[in-house]
């Protein structure tokens, strides 16, 4: 692989821990009532946007998501790193492919936000008219099923440790490095798996209540989060655990080993 990609991949995953920093610290704060709010990615850019230099900060953000989308992307079509076309290959270059969806809607926002053309994102939206009916329960019960499925597929990276595959540890020879590269992403994969549940949740509830009409969202799962048993300490804690995978993305731009 060549070394451009590979900076266009770095730069990616800093532009990514940085949105998941920021998320994470937001909504810590609100957990015990420091200020902050219960923020997704989107909220995070609203924030930045207010801060000094707020545009400069958009600008250089919007160029690093960008640089994320496009290491996903040729992770989907031209598979630098060999990951196959079998069945597992698949199903993981199909959510490379909806992460670079994602994220290039992120970079879109932050790019809007520069142009004043870009308005503010609340807890949830409402769902294109083609979701409604029949049609929109079927894809509402599949998107919960995949949420549900992802949840999973971090639970199992952080209880197998999978996840310390993609660096060279054992030649990473300062100890706390090492701690900080385990730690961070145990405890941000579970982080992640957790909120991926819930939002499965609501979308296979929303299904099987044939409720289609609003699309929930990450600051709807810190709400129902929340308003549970012991509510504060466990946003804090999921909240602690974006962080901490804000912290692992930092830690991949900076040590992840790149195959072929």
């Amino acid at each position: 692989m060549n070394s451009k990609l590979k900076k266009i991949a770095r730069t990616g995953y800093v532009a990514k821990g940085s949105v998941y920093a920021i998320t994470g610290v937001l909504t810590f704060l609100a957990a015990f009532n420091m200020g902050g709010q219960k923020a997704g990615k989107f909220q995070a850019l609203e924030f930045l946007e207010k801060q000094s230099f707020g545009n400069a900060i958009l600008i250089v953000m919007a160029i690093g998501l960008l640089c994320y989308v496009i290491w996903r992307a040729i992770q989907v079509f031209q598979d630098p790193e060999n990951i196959g076309t079998d069945k597992k290959g698949k199903v993981k270059r199909a959510a490379f492919g909806v992460s670079a969806l994602i994220y290039l809607a992120l970079a879109i926002s932050a790019i809007m936000k520069v142009i004043n053309a870009g308005g503010s994102s609340g807890s949830g939206s409402k769902s294109p008219d083609f979701m409604t009916g029949q049609i929109g329960v079927f894809i509402f019960a599949a998107i919960g099923i995949a949420l549900i499925g992802a949840g999973i597929n971090q639970m199992k990276k952080a209880y197998t440790k999978s996840f310390l595959s993609k660096f060279d540890y054992k030649s990473i020879s300062e100890e706390k490095r090492r701690k900080t590269i385990k730690n961070t992403g145990l405890m941000g994969l579970i982080a992640r798996g957790v909120i991926f549940f819930i939002l499965g949740y609501f979308f296979i509830r929303a299904a099987m209540e044939s409720n289609t009409s609003e699309i929930k969202s990450t600051t709807d799962a810190f709400s129902f989060l929340q308003d549970s048993s012991y509510g504060q300490y466990l946003l804090g804690a999921v909240a602690a655990g974006l962080v901490c995978y804000g912290i692992y993305m930092f830690m991949m731009a900076k040590y992840r080993k790149f195959k072929a």
